[in-house]
C-alpha cells in the first residue's frame, strides 16, 4: 500500500476546485476564493484510509503547461472538475482533459481518473446520464462524483473516492467490457485460496473459511454468516459451493461480486494480507524479510519451520507412502511462479526405489536450500505462506542463524544441526560416488544417473550420541590453483584418491600441504574404490606414511560396489568429527578388539560400579570420623559423579577413536596382538586405580580444608 495520496484537481476556469479544497479545510463555503489554493496536507489521522493525503489546485492563470506536466506526472488521481450547470465545462472533459492527461503519462502507468461535477446547489436535475457515456468509453475513469461546495454536500466523499481510487484501484482487478476478474488477480487469488486450503481437499471448510477470515479481517464469521455467504454463491452458480465448502470457482466469484458492487477494498485487503503489491506481484519485502547474519555464521531452519514443512508435505502426499511422487511435487509447487526443484534434487536427498523424493529427502532439501542460501528459503516459505499460517511477522522467523563457530571451537560444543564437508579429490577419484553412496546408493544404482541430473551436493540426517544432525557433502570441482573461499569454509574435510589410479593420490597430498596444513579444520583421507587392486602411489610417501606424518587418521578404505546400500558408518564419523573438532579423535573403528574400544567397555562394566561402592564404604568406615560422614558423602558424591561425566564423556569420544600407535600403517582393520593387548589391559587397569585415588585423595583434602 501506497504511504502517501497526491490528488490534483483539473479543470476549466471558474467551476468551483479552489472552492472546493477550501470548502473541505474550513468546513465551511469561503467568502472570499483566490485564484489558486496552495497545497494542502491532510494528516494520516483524520482520513479515513489512514495515509496522508496531499491536495493540489491547478489554476490556468497562475500556471504554465510545464508545470501542469509537472504536477500530472506526480499526481496519484487526477480529480477533472466541471459545472453541472455548464456544457461546455463538460465537452471539456472529452476534448480536452482526458486527452492532456492520457498524452502526459505512459500506457502502462495510467492516472486513475474522477469526474467531479460541482455546484450541484445551482441545478435540480442530474448529469449523470451525460456523463455515463464517458465513463463507459474511458477505462481510467474511476467513478464520477456530484457535489456542491457551497452547501458542503459530497465534499469528504469525493475525497474518499480519490484516496479510494489510489488505494484499491480496479484497474488492475477487473475488466469492466468482459466483466471477469483479470488474469492477475485470478492468479493471486488462486494462489491464496491454496494456501487458506489446509487439507489440500479443493474445498474451504467452516474451519478454513474462519481462519482465512480472521487472516484477513481480525475476526471470525458467525455461522449464520458462513451459511449466507455459501447460500449467494448457491443461488448465482452450480460448482460453487461442494460438501458444504468453498469451491475456487465460488471464491473467484464472491470476490467479482465485491467488486462489482464497489467493495474494491474487501480483495485489496486480502491481496495484500498475502502480500501483494498494486501490480499483484509479490513485494520484495515481503518474499526477502531483512534478516542479518554476522561472519562465520550459518543459517538452519529452526523446530516451527521443520513443523510447517512437515504439514505441507503431509498436506500433498495424497496416496501417504511417505514420498513425493512427480504429480505430487507439482502440486506442491503451483503456489509458485516457476518450479524451484531441478531434476537433480533426486540425487542430492534420499529417495525411495522409485526414485521419489521421501519425506527425510524433502526435509533434507529445505535444509540444504536454508544452509546455501537463506534469502531463497525465504522467498519459497513466503510463497508457501509460512508467516500468514503460522502468524509470524515474516518467515524470518522460521530461520535461525547459529553461533559464531569460534565461540563453538572456545566452548567445545556446539548447538548447530547443520554441518558441511567439502569432498575434494582428483578427477575420476571416486568423489561422485562417495556423495551417492551416502544416499544409499550402491555403484549399480549410481549408473543410472545421467550426466544432467548430476548434483554437487549430498545431504541426509546421521545420529550422532543419539542426536540427528545433518551432514552436508560438497563435492569440490578439482581445480588445485583456484580453490575459493567457499571451497575451504567447512567443517571437516575429505580428501578422496582412487588405490586403483597411482596419480590420484598427489593431489590430495598437495591440496592439504597448501591449504589444509595449518587449518583447525579436521581432514580425513578416504581410500575410494578399496575393491579393487590396491596400487603403489608415485607420490614420494605412501597414503599411510603420508597420514602418520601429518598426524592425521589413516586412510578408511571405501567402496560402493555392494549388493545393498552403502553403510553410513564413515559418513557418522564425519560428523561426529565436525562436532567436536576441538578433540584429537584416535580411532575410527568399532571393532571391540583394539585397546580403546576395550577401555570404552571396560568402563561400562559393572565392575566399576561395585568398586565405587565398595571403597565409599571403606572410606566411611575407616579414613573419615563420623562427624564428617554427611559433609564427605555430599563431598564424594560431587567427585564421583564428575568422574562418571569425565568417563562419559572420554566413552563418547574414545568410541570413534583411531589407534594413535605408529605401528600400525598397514591397514586400518588391523589391531593390538593378544599379548599387546595383555600389557595394555594391565596399565589401563593400573590407571584406572590411580584416578579413583587419586579423586579420594582429592575429595578428603576438600573435607580438611572445609573443617579448617
Amino acid at each position: 500500500m501506497r504511504k502517501d495520496v497526491r490528488i490534483l484537481l483539473v479543470g476549466e476556469p471558474k467551476v468551483g476546485k479552489t472552492s472546493l479544497i477550501m470548502s473541505l479545510v474550513s468546513e465551511e463555503f469561503p467568502d472570499e476564493v483566490p485564484l489558486r489554493a496552495e497545497e494542502i496536507t491532510i494528516p494520516a489521522d483524520v482520513t479515513p484510509e489512514r495515509v496522508p493525503t496531499h491536495i493540489v489546485d491547478y489554476s490556468e492563470a497562475e500556471q504554465s503547461d510545464e508545470q501542469l506536466s509537472q504536477e500530472i506526472s506526480k499526481a496519484n488521481v487526477i480529480c477533472i472538475v466541471y459545472s453541472v450547470n455548464n456544457k461546455k465545462s463538460i465537452e471539456k472533459v472529452t476534448s480536452h482533459w482526458i486527452p492532456l492527461i492520457n498524452d502526459r503519462t505512459d500506457k502502462d502507468s495510467r492516472v486513475p481518473l474522477i469526474l467531479v461535477g460541482n455546484k450541484s446547489d445551482l441545478v435540480e436535475h442530474s448529469s449523470m446520464e451525460t456523463i455515463l457515456p464517458i465513463m463507459n468509453q474511458y477505462q481510467d475513469i474511476e467513478t464520477c462524483v456530484e457535489c456542491s461546495a457551497k452547501n458542503l454536500k459530497n465534499i469528504s466523499e469525493l475525497f474518499y473516492y480519490a484516496q479510494k481510487a489510489v488505494l484499491h484501484p480496479t484497474g488492475p482487478l477487473y475488466c469492466p467490457e468482459e466483466k471477469e476478474l483479470k488474469p492477475s488477480c485470478i492468479k493471486a487469488l488462486t494462489r491464496i485460496f491454496k494456501v487458506s486450503d489446509l487439507d489440500n481437499d479443493g474445498i474451504l471448510n467452516d474451519n478454513e473459511l474462519n481462519f482465512f477470515q480472521r487472516t484477513c479481517f481480525n475476526t471470525p464469521l458467525a455461522p449464520q454468516a458462513l451459511e449466507d455467504v455459501k447460500n449467494v454463491v448457491r443461488r448465482n452458480m452450480t460448482d460453487g459451493v461442494k460438501d458444504n465448502g468453498l469451491t475456487l470457482e465460488g471464491f473467484l466469484f464472491l470476490h467479482t461480486l465485491f467488486i462489482q458492487r464497489g467493495r474494491h477494498e474487501t480483495t485489496w485487503t486480502v491481496l495484500r494480507r498475502f502480500g501483494y503489491d498494486d501490480d499483484l506481484e509479490l513485494t520484495q519485502e515481503y518474499l526477502f524479510p531483512l534478516i542479518k547474519i554476522p561472519p562465520d555464521c550459518t543459517t538452519e531452519l529452526n523446530h516451527n519451520a521443520y513443523l510447517f514443512l512437515q504439514s505441507v508435505f503431509d498436506k500433498h502426499d495424497k496416496d501417504r507412502d511417505c514420498a513425493l511422487s512427480p504429480e505430487e511435487v507439482k502440486d506442491l509447487f503451483k503456489v509458485f511462479p516457476y518450479m524451484p526443484w531441478g531434476p537433480d534434487v533426486n540425487n542430492t536427498v534420499c529417495t525411495n526405489d522409485q526414485g521419489w523424493i521421501t519425506y527425510q529427502g524433502y526435509l533434507s532439501q529445505w535444509t540444504l536450500t536454508t544452509y546455501l542460501d537463506v534469502q531463497r528459503s525465504l522467498e519459497y516459505l513466503g510463497y508457501l505462506g509460512y508467516s500468514i499460517i503460522y502468524e509470524q511477522e515474516s518467515q524470518a522467523a522460521a530461520i535461525t542463524v547459529t553461533r559464531n563457530k569460534r565461540i563453538d571451537l572456545q566452548k567445545k560444543q556446539t548447538q548447530r544441526s547443520v554441518f558441511r564437508c567439502n569432498v575434494l579429490g582428483a578427477r575420476d577419484s571416486g568423489k561422485s560416488g562417495f556423495l551417492q553412496a551416502f544416499l544409499g546408493k550402491n555403484l549399480q544404482r549410481q549408473r543410472l544417473i545421467r550426466d544432467d541430473h548430476k548434483s554437487l551436493y549430498a545431504i541426509s540426517t546421521t545420529y550422532v550420541y543419539g542426536q540427528e544432525k545433518y551432514l552436508l557433502l560438497h563435492e569440490v570441482m578439482p581445480d588445485f590453483d583456484y580453490l575459493t573461499e567457499a571451497d575451504l569454509a567447512c567443517d571437516v574435510v575429505c580428501l578422496v584418491y582412487d588405490v586403483n589410479n597411482p596419480s590420484s593420490f598427489e593431489y590430495c597430498a598437495k591440496v592439504y600441504k597448501q591449504y589444509f596444513i595449518d587449518s583447525k579444520t579436521p581432514c580425513v583421507v578416504i581410500a575410494a574404490k578399496s575393491d579393487l587392486h590396491e596400487i603403489r602411489q608415485h607420490y614420494s610417501l605412501s597414503p599411510h606414511d603420508f597420514c602418520r606424518k601429518h598426524k592425521l587418521h589413516p586412510p578408511q578404505p571405501f567402496t560402493s560396489n555392494t549388493t545393498e546400500a552403502p553403510s553410513k558408518d564413515l559418513y557418522t564419523r564425519l560428523t561426529t568429527m565436525a562436532m567436536y573438532p576441538h578433540d584429537r579423535l584416535r580411532c575410527m573403528c568399532s571393532c571391540n578388539r583394539c585397546t580403546y574400544c576395550l577401555y570404552q567397555n571396560l568402563l561400562k562394566l559393572e565392575l566399576l560400579r561395585s568398586l565405587k561402592a565398595q571403597l565409599r564404604r571403606v572410606v566411611y568406615n575407616r579414613f573419615i570420623p563420623a562427624w564428617l560422614v554427611t559433609l564427605g558423602c555430599l563431598l564424594l558424591e560431587e567427585d564421583f559423579s564428575l568422574s562418571q561425566q569425565v568417563a562419559a564423556v572420554s566413552n563418547m569420544e574414545e568410541s570413534i577413536c583411531m589407534e594413535a600407535s605408529a605401528e600400525q600403517t598397514i591397514s586400518p582393520d588391523r589391531h593390538m596382538a593378544q599379548a599387546d593387548l595383555k600389557n595394555s589391559t594391565f596399565w589401563l587397569r593400573a590407571s584406572v586405580g590411580a584416578t579413583v585415588f587419586a579423586v579420594l585423595g582429592f575429595a578428603m583434602y576438600r573435607a580438611l580444608l572445609k573443617q579448617r
